[in-house]
């Protein structure tokens, strides 16, 4: 074989690891546009999740014998919970409809407002059970998907990523029901690392920012993945380590030692470089199970961090 056939084989390969390593950050799950429901499998429970009207109001049929979810029944009950969900559909800077949930108590008058940045895979429907524990603590709870995941239109990006973590946080506080309330931006994961980079340029409109499984930069964690191709070929665009500095409000970090996703080191990392007032939460358990197992000491740190 010629040299030059070698090395464009090379190059090819090459280039394949790139766009392969690239990929593995953002893992969606999309419905189609003529989908009116989704099932969810949760700790042995089968969901559906029905989308009604403009908005795809979710409406949550339990189908099984539940194990984890609220108000018991039968299969085919719909589930009742303490709390409602109001189903919105809003433009972001990509260019794309989002969809974004309103999550609040229907027992508490919120104290604060958190703006929730979920992982790199699934969608809101089976996320946001990460969440629920909170609002019985007084906050209320808007959750996004981004472009290209559950409801949200458009291609899942990392461009795309920031973006619409920027214009959810702008179409948050345009909402009447947010005023007179701490604004908090709380990620996990993939989140989280969004988390920091929104919150380090939306500083004058937040009060307080959570990290929870973040990894410093994307580089750092393909390299933890990949080795010397994953610091070879993942594109940085926005890391949370560089820009953590730049944000000089109240942070609270958690991370688990246990976690097999997201080194616990990545965590003390950002938390080196993070400004005053700042706390590191070190927790056990699994990748970014902390707001289910903890969700009473995360509630008071919280509180503590925002003076409430």
């Amino acid at each position: 074989m010629e040299n030059s056939t070698l090395v464009t084989l090379l190059l090819f390969n090459l280039l394949l690891s790139s766009c392969a390593l690239n990929k593995t950050f953002l893992k969606p799950t999309q419905i189609a546009d003529d989908a009116t429901s989704e099932t969810l499998y949760i700790q042995g429970d089968t969901v559906t999740v029905n989308y009604l009207g403009k908005n795809n109001q979710p409406q949550f049929i339990r189908n099984a014998a539940p194990s984890c979810l609220p108000a018991g029944g039968q299969g085919g009950d719909t589930v009742q919970f303490n709390h409602s969900i109001e189903s919105v559909m809003f433009e972001s800077t990509s260019g794309n409809l989002l969809n974004g949930w309103m999550i609040k108590s229907k027992e508490i008058k919120p104290k604060a407002t958190i703006l929730y940045l979920h992982g790199n895979s699934r969608d809101i429907a089976s996320t946001h059970w990460s969440m629920n524990k909170l609002l019985k603590h007084g906050f209320q709870v808007f959750a996004i998907d981004y472009s290209g995941y559950g409801m949200s239109q458009g291609k899942a990006t990392r461009k795309n990523v920031l973006k619409d973590g920027n214009s959810s946080l702008n179409y948050l506080l345009t909402r009447p029901d947010i005023k007179g309330t701490k604004m908090i931006i709380y990620g996990q994961s993939l989140g989280a690392h969004l988390a920091v980079v929104v919150a380090k340029q939306n500083e004058d409109k937040i009060d307080a920012l959570i990290t929870e499984g973040a990894f410093s930069s994307h580089k750092a964690i393909g390299r933890e993945f990949a080795g010397f191709l994953g610091t070879l070929f993942v594109k940085e665009e926005y890391s949370a380590v560089d820009s953590i500095g730049g944000f000089h409000k109240p942070i609270l970090i958690i991370h688990s030692t246990e976690d097999d996703i997201v080194p616990f080191r990545m965590g003390k990392e950002l938390f080196k470089h993070a400004n005053e007032p700042k706390e590191f939460y070190e927790i056990d358990g699994c990748h970014i199970c902390g707001s289910r197992i903890y969700a009473n000491e995360i509630e008071s740190k919280i509180l503590k961090m925002i003076n409430l």
